[in-house]
């Protein structure tokens, strides 16, 4: 018996003999990029989604006090019923399986994205960063996201190298801009596939443990410059542009639109850069090949981005002279 399926039976023995349920259906619902699974069951008259992260690769306890805060700041979190920390298992109020990115349109877009922004809106107005007990996204967390690029990416995946002061000015560049902004909590993976379409209170936001207190453009950018779709660059300009006023009426910004740009876009870029890395990690390590097809999109926002601003020229050159033309030769 594999490990995934005796985790499995101790997953629905907990459920029988220590929660009483009678369980009808028991099937995989999900799973991320990360070692959780998900599983959806159903009872006479309920269905519920049950984690199941494996306590020596996951900790269950940063989900709690994420559900929690974010729950307080009327964001909505799938409701906790019983959890676990031992075994590593938790009873979720189920969402449903129709993510935000499963519904999108170019006619529905409008609302659906204001609902994900007024969602986004709540979680950096309801909780004030200083009473939250999270980590901080500093310098060195950065560095450490960045490095995910070049090691994985670069390195393992199209066998080339950065040169050190290449590295070392976009990274200065980068995590400069970071850490210029003002901080609210972050979810770290705000996008249409962790948003899930509810008829009531729209979206149900979902894989937030990873949170963190951060720069205030990060769970923006990471919404509208969305890893799995990709929409026009005037309709995100758009809803950027109404959520800076926003957030400027509010007080939580008091830079101009032109800053405000400029941080959102390297944020951007720091966050694809650490994708793409995620993403050829993921194929090289966990044999999760189907992150591949994500990359040509997210590449396109480097190249943007790298295009428009002039501090990025080195990285630039680099990137097309290098970067490219290898990626492209390996994906012929």
């Amino acid at each position: 018996m594999s490990d995934e399926d005796f985790r499995a039976q101790r997953i629905q023995h907990w459920l029988v003999a220590e929660l009483g349920l009678d369980i009808q259906t028991f099937a995989k619902a999900s799973s991320d990029a990360s070692f959780r699974r998900y599983f959806r069951i159903n009872t006479s008259n309920k269905s519920f989604i049950v984690m199941d992260a494996p306590p020596e690769r996951e900790n269950i306890l940063p989900f709690i006090n994420v559900a929690n805060i974010l729950r307080q700041a009327q964001v909505n979190v799938p409701e906790i019923y019983r959890y676990d920390v031992a075994q590593g298992i938790m009873l979720l109020e189920d969402f449903g399986n129709i993510a935000v990115l499963d519904r999108l349109t170019e006619t529905n877009a409008g609302n659906l994205y204001q609902d994900a922004l007024d969602s986004l809106f709540k979680l950096q107005t309801n909780v004030a960063p200083k009473t939250v007990d999270l980590p901080e996204y500093d310098a060195a967390f950065f560095e450490r996201e960045l490095t995910i690029f070049y090691e994985w990416f670069l390195t393992s995946f199209l066998h080339i190298d950065i040169p050190e002061p290449i590295k070392k000015s976009l990274n200065q560049c980068l995590i400069g801009s970071a850490l210029e902004q003002p901080v609210t909590l972050v979810h770290r993976d705000y996008h249409s596939r962790n948003l899930m379409y509810l008829t009531d209170d729209n979206p149900g936001v979902i894989d937030f443990q990873d949170a963190v207190i951060g720069p205030i453009t990060y769970d923006l950018v990471s919404l509208l410059k969305d890893c799995y779709i990709r929409w026009p660059v005037e309709l995100v300009a758009k809803w950027r542009e109404g959520y800076y006023w926003r957030l400027k009426e509010q007080g939580l910004v008091t830079c101009c639109s032109s800053t405000f740009l400029r941080w959102f876009d390297l944020m951007g870029l720091q966050r694809h850069l650490k994708a793409i890395g995620i993403f050829a990690r993921l194929h090289l390590r966990d044999g999760k090949s189907g992150y591949l097809n994500d990359i040509p999109r997210t590449l396109e926002y480097v190249v943007e981005v790298a295009e428009n601003y002039p501090e990025l020229q080195v990285f630039k050159l680099f990137l097309h002279a290098h970067i490219l033309p290898t990626y492209h030769s390996n994906s012929l």
